[in-house]
């Protein structure tokens, strides 16, 4: 699942870093994300080696995420928390740096509280993505939900490939040989 906010407005924005990988995913693996009502997200299914994977950006912004959360985790069948997979930004990572993580804290992060507050655990899977501090006098907000600058444009581009392919070693190998290869 792929975390940001709906609406061309926000598309390219910091905060959509988790819906930005998550449409890498669909596009490599030949995926189409398409809305589905009872989730209240976009979904599509591909499989990547030889493996299901169900793929998802909720359509609920950011801070109501477990809204499509729950019904998701219900559609597929996720048993075991650990297998739900939540990419997102991360303001205390630098630009550039991703990292995968197995449970844990929220960091302050209202989307990854509001997932909690539904699935009445913190056991799911991380993939935080640095999106870095604001610079200067620029507020959180302003910062998460602005463009970035052109030079880190590309560092996020390359964030958005490495949390993707962050994704498919959780799905080949599990969640640590994906912390030892990222988390460095």
């Amino acid at each position: 699942m792929g975390l940001g906010n709906p609406g061309a407005e926000y598309a390219g924005t910091r905060h959509n870093i988790g819906a930005d990988v998550v449409a890498r995913l669909a596009g490599r693996h030949g995926g189409r994300l398409k809305a589905q009502r009872s989730s209240r997200a976009l979904v599509a299914e591909v499989v990547v080696g030889g493996r299901r994977l169900a793929l998802a950006f909720p359509q609920t912004y950011m801070n109501d995420s477990g809204v499509a959360a729950a019904p998701l985790v219900r559609r597929f069948g996720i048993d075991d928390l650990a297998d739900l997979v939540v990419v997102h930004d991360e303001l205390d990572l630098p630009v550039g740096r991703i990292q995968v993580k197995a449970g844990g804290g929220l960091a302050g992060h209202n989307g990854l509280k509001s997932i909690k507050a539904h699935l009445h655990s913190d056991a799911f899977t991380r993939i935080r993505v640095g999106i870095g501090k604001p610079a200067g006098r620029q507020g959180g907000i302003d910062h998460v939900l602005g463009p970035p600058a052109k030079s880190e444009k590309l560092e996020l581009d390359v964030s958005v490939e490495l949390a993707a392919d962050a994704v498919e070693v959780i799905l080949s190998e599990g969640v640590v040989a994906a912390q030892n290869r990222f988390n460095g």
